[in-house]
């Protein structure tokens, strides 16, 4: 088989992880029992060795289609035939937190007709690189187990009768009208051994855990104070930033796959399952302009967590994190797995740990400032760790570093970071003057107006008359759009529009924005790449700040349409409008929203 497109894909999670449920019925990427844990279903990146979780019908012709259940992280997955009809409920409990279990849950429904189906559960631990046996336990209990103590033991169970074959469940059955199938997947014991061998039990155990699902999506989206226009899909980048937040820690990964190109067949395939600084401040801005403030608590306790045990004798903060905080990520190629549509290498780990990026002070300390606006107020012991990290703003904000898109090349002074550095020092003196908190009124009020003019003029390029992307180049880069964004700029000022009309020049391809042109700019890889969704919903909203409400909508409204059919999206979109990159990405939701907020605002205000 070949591989399907990603947008082909949705999502089930439970705050801890996430899988991938294809529209066919298969389960093919899925990481246990955290996000960054090694796979236990892979086939998204090799379809032969990955592993997989399939149920899939025997109908002569076949019709696929799928649905989440109304604000929920529930996934139906529909298939339709002549000669029936069949619908797979799949999703995952959210636990309580301490709770160390996962449970995936399939119930499997004849809806009209009757319908010969077939199960396959072939999990490959540890990336595919660790043997496994299959045991059967008692009546409807399975284990995969290996030697590797890392790995998780996996309990399976079934109301159908299942075969072993080479290490893998197997099973073919018949469902009439309204029969269900229930098969549980779990990484601890909650299933009571008291109903092994009881199908009805089973039965009662799914359906009591998809009740409570249910009731935990809704009453969490039901917090949203969003009314505005397009709220189904801002509603569902909320629902999907949430599955990206980690229960346990606080803290929130970029993208919950690795290795998903952001091109096809290129080298740009990097591991996302990581705690980066800056997605996760963005994506608490996300939160709160929704209403949402747990979200935002629990993440400031993980950053005062960082404070106290990872700051280095420089007072620095690392550029991403592994969700519990550890600092190494080292960085590794998995050579035996072909990468989604052959795309190589497939990463895990990332590198751009050991990189400086000044930028995410500034993310930082904007999430900070706006966390005491609308949560709670600055507490002096968490200012007192905040102080030092403004001084090495100041300090060290002139330097190059390697930039918001991470380039393994030669770092220079990139616009982004140097506005985000101006962010920085501007947020915590309006955090101390609004709290009366102490700090040093001259050196911050001296530096920031600095900052200020060194943008202004020495990032200004006279004869492609826009801003650039570093000191001194002549390149074009979308990361200007932000400029306005956090208020460095009005979106009104000439040299502003100059250069927005400079992007729509060099990088505008209808709605969809490019971050840079490879061919032009340095940034160590030398692939081409797709445009950047990111940067997409930047310029929409860019757009409606500077008075072209008209022209934003039409642009955000299509830019909507690339999403996949559930709502989703991936990092990039590639030439052809197809979903490309690792899926779904933080990014691409938070400033779906952001734009969705900032439009829906000014519409009302017109």
């Amino acid at each position: 088989m070949d591989y399907p497109p990603i947008s082909d894909y949705g999502i089930i999670g439970n705050l801890k992880t996430v899988a991938l449920v294809g529209k066919g019925g298969a389960i093919d990427f899925l990481c246990l029992p955290q996000f960054d844990s090694p796979s236990v279903f892979a086939a998204l990146l090799d379809k032969s060795k990955g592993g997989y979780f399939s149920v899939s019908p025997q109908f002569d012709h076949t019709r696929y289609k799928q649905l989440y259940l109304p604000n929920t992280n529930v996934l139906l997955t529909r298939f339709l035939s002549s000669q029936g009809m069949v619908e797979i409920t799949d999703f995952m409990p959210v636990l309580d937190k301490d709770d160390p279990d996962c449970i995936l849950i399939r119930l499997v429904t004849c809806i009209r007709g009757e319908a010969n189906l077939k199960m396959e559960c072939v999990p490959r631990f540890n990336y595919a690189r660790s043997a496994h046996t299959t045991k059967h336990r008692d009546g409807e209990q399975y284990t995969f187990s290996c030697e590797r103590p890392q790995d998780p033991i996996l309990n399976f169970y079934s109301t159908q009768p299942l075969n072993i074959a080479d290490g893998n469940l197997e099973a073919t059955f018949l469902l009439r009208e309204k029969e269900t199938a229930c098969f549980v997947l779990e990484t601890g014991t909650s299933y009571p051994s008291s109903h092994y061998g009881k199908t009805h039990a089973l039965q009662a155990y799914a359906n009591a855990h998809l009740g409570r699902t249910i009731d935990y999506w809704k009453s969490w989206i039901a917090q949203s104070t969003y009314q505005g226009e397009w709220l189904e899909m801002v509603r569902r980048s909320a629902l999907t930033l949430k599955l990206l937040t980690s229960r346990q820690w606080g803290s929130t990964v970029a993208a919950p796959t690795f290795g998903l190109p952001e091109t096809l067949g290129g080298q740009r395939n990097w591991d996302y399952r990581y705690t980066w600084i800056r997605d996760a401040a963005f994506t608490m801005y996300a939160f709160l302009r929704l209403g949402f403030k747990e979200e935002s608590r629990e993440f400031m306790h993980w950053i005062r967590k960082q404070f106290q045990l990872n700051i280095d004798g420089q007072n620095n903060l690392q550029l991403l994190y592994a969700l519990d905080g550890r600092k190494e990520l080292p960085e590794e190629e998995l050579s035996h797995l072909e990468g989604y549509q052959k795309s190589k290498p497939v990463r895990i780990g990332n590198d751009a740990y050991r990189q400086i990026q000044l930028d995410i002070f500034g993310e930082l300390l904007d999430s900070i400032y706006l966390h005491d606006k609308y949560v709670s107020p600055m507490i002096f012991d968490f200012w007192e760790k905040l102080i030092p990290q403004v001084d090495f703003v100041c300090d060290h904000w002139q330097e190059k570093d390697h930039g918001i898109w991470e380039i393994r090349a030669e770092k220079q002074e990139f616009i982004y970071s140097r506005i985000m550095c101006w962010v920085a020092v501007d947020r915590a003196i309006r955090l101390a003057e609004k709290r009366s908190l102490p700090y040093p009124f001259g050196r911050w009020r001296a530096v920031r107006d600095e900052i200020y003019r060194d943008v202004y003029y020495n990032f200004w390029n006279e004869q492609k008359q826009s801003f650039v992307q570093y000191k001194g180049s002549d390149v074009i880069d979308a990361s200007v759009l932000i400029m306005p964004l956090v208020r460095y700029i009005s979106p009104y000022d000439p040299r502003w529009q100059a250069t927005l009309k400079a992007v729509e020049k060099e990088l505008v391809s209808d709605t969809l924005v490019y971050r840079y042109d490879t061919r032009h700019a340095t940034d160590g890889l030398g692939s081409q790449e797709s445009t950047f969704s990111i940067c997409s919903f930047w310029y929409v909203e860019c757009l409606a700040r500077g008075g072209e409400l008209h022209k934003a909508q039409l642009y955000f409204e299509k830019m909507i349409g690339y999403a996949s059919p559930l709502g989703l999206f991936a990092e990039q979109i590639s030439l052809e409008g197809e979903q490309i990159g690792n899926y779904p990405q933080a990014f691409t939701h938070l400033s779906l929203i952001s734009a969705a907020f900032a439009l829906n605002k000014l519409l009302k205000e017109k």
